[in-house]
């Protein structure tokens, strides 16, 4: 048998968001006032939440936990694209690769069972709301956040693992502006089937089962906002449930466009990796607080501290 002299690849080259040529600057300064947006967004909702101790309840523990995950993942990409779109190379470490894979996957899967757990607190919140405190203590709501840190570093080492035992030879550039299994296993110079097949199931699965639950959660959320007789009951139930059911179809959105595509575009699949990875996380922070006296209240209790608005003496 002929024997193929194979050059083991490094590192790789991110080819960056396609049909782009020329636009390098309006993007640059695009995708970084859109990261800068999201940085002080969620660091803003998440001082209020830890200044205010009103907010001091299971909802705002999990919102908290939230602006931790949508900063931690639009930092798993943007940096790299930042530099990239601002003349820096385009080449990432083999290593850094296989990070930039695993982080993306454990904060995005991490978040997508933070959704489902956030779902069931407003799920217990209004249909059980006389045993609300006893149901949600502080014990349950660690137990809780702790299992989606858990069950996110399963699933991404996973993903990881299975990606990165695979040989990979030139060429090794990456169609893609950062590092995800799609664009990264067609450079495998092995047989990827396995590993694709895995990816999309437990991917989908992920998906779909945190999708149902919260399904579940909001069916029966609806039952009983539709029995309050009172008018203000039922607008104060439903205030506290929209801006989950907003955030919840910013996420799953892009999920769906990205994984369900048999031949995505290129750029459309940049597009909506960049609305995912950039534009939700920075609209997080205002879904939730736009409707939400508590949340707006605190934040102009820390805008006020940092001098940025006065409040009417």
């Amino acid at each position: 048998m002929e024997m193929k002299n194979y050059t083991v690849v490094t590192e790789f080259i991110l080819l960056g968001i396609p049909e782009t040529e020329g636009l390098e600057t309006v993007l640059f300064v695009l995708f970084l006032s859109l990261y800068l947006c999201t940085l002080s967004g969620n660091v803003l909702l998440l001082t209020a939440i830890i200044s205010s101790s009103h907010l001091h309840t299971p909802m705002y523990f999990f919102l908290g936990n939230l602006s931790i995950f949508d900063m931690s993942f639009s930092s798993v990409t943007s940096p790299k694209m930042l530099f990239c779109l601002s003349g820096q190379t385009p080449a990432i470490s083999f290593q850094g690769c296989a990070a930039q894979l695993f982080f993306y996957h454990f904060l995005g899967s991490t978040e997508c069972f933070l959704y489902t757990v956030m779902a069931y607190d407003r799920f217990v919140a209004i249909c059980q709301p006389l045993r609300y405190t006893a149901i949600m203590n502080h014990r349950v709501c660690f137990i809780l956040a702790t299992s989606t840190w858990m069950c996110g570093c399963v699933h991404a080492t996973i993903l990881t693992s299975l990606t990165f035992q695979l040989p990979y030879c030139d060429p090794n550039q990456v169609g893609h502006y950062f590092c995800d299994i799609p664009a990264i296993l067609p450079l495998a110079c092995a047989d990827t089937s396995l590993a694709q097949r895995v990816s999309f199931t437990n991917v989908g699965l992920l998906s779909l089962i945190c999708f149902f639950l919260i399904l579940i959660s909001y069916t029966h959320i609806g039952i009983s906002i539709s029995r309050i007789h009172s008018t203000e009951g039922r607008r104060r139930a439903f205030s506290t449930c929209s801006a989950h059911l907003t955030a919840i179809l910013c996420a799953y959105g892009p999920i769906i466009i990205i994984y369900l595509q048999p031949t995505p575009s290129p750029l459309l699949g940049s597009v909506v990796q960049i609305l995912n990875n950039l534009v939700t996380p920075m609209l997080n922070p205002l879904i939730y607080s736009l409707r939400n006296k508590d949340v707006k209240f605190a934040l102009n209790k820390v805008l006020n501290k940092m001098g940025l608005i006065f409040e009417n003496e």
